[in-house]
């Protein structure tokens, strides 16, 4: 028994030591289409382009998704106290018109996008969605200084725009 479980701890920590958090998106993810509030079709590599050298933060969430609602207020005292960033909101609501209200409804700032192909896009899979509320944050020089965050007040999130 002691020896399966030295070998799952060698398993797991080979596993966690060898995944990486890319610096910059795939070429799939910057073609990935989103919609703009008044239905534009944009690529990320556009939406990015747009915001070039500034920190972006990117927040991927939902209406349906209480651990995003429960989230916002952490996120707006971010937004707060990091005003010069750049807030972008990825929506996996499950249509425009659920999207367009919960904007409304919690009253969140920055720009919105939606994805139409939600966590099965390019964009999605590149992330590796699998849970919400997501953040990221893309730094002055365009590279992904954080790939993952839960938590709006993650100190990784935090250090990340202290840079």
């Amino acid at each position: 028994m002691k020896k399966i479980k030295y070998l799952l701890v060698i398993l797991l920590s080979v596993f966690n030591c060898n995944i990486e958090a890319p610096t910059q998106f795939s070429e799939e993810a910057l073609n990935d289409v989103f919609t703009t509030l008044s239905g534009n079709q944009v690529t990320l590599k556009s939406i990015l382009e747009k915001h070039e050298g500034k920190t972006i933060v990117i927040d991927i969430w939902a209406s349906w998704c209480s651990d995003c609602i429960k989230g916002m207020p952490k996120v707006k005292a971010i937004q707060k106290k990091y005003n010069d960033a750049v807030y972008l909101f990825f929506s996996l609501d499950r249509g425009d018109k659920p999207w367009k209200r919960g904007i409304k409804k919690y009253q969140i700032e920055g720009e919105h996008y939606y994805m139409p192909s939600g966590k099965k896009s390019a964009f999605g899979d590149f992330v590796k969605i699998r849970w919400i509320p997501r953040y990221m944050v893309i730094n002055k020089d365009g590279n992904i200084e954080l790939f993952k965050a839960t938590e709006a007040d993650d100190n990784k999130l935090v250090n990340a725009l202290k840079k």
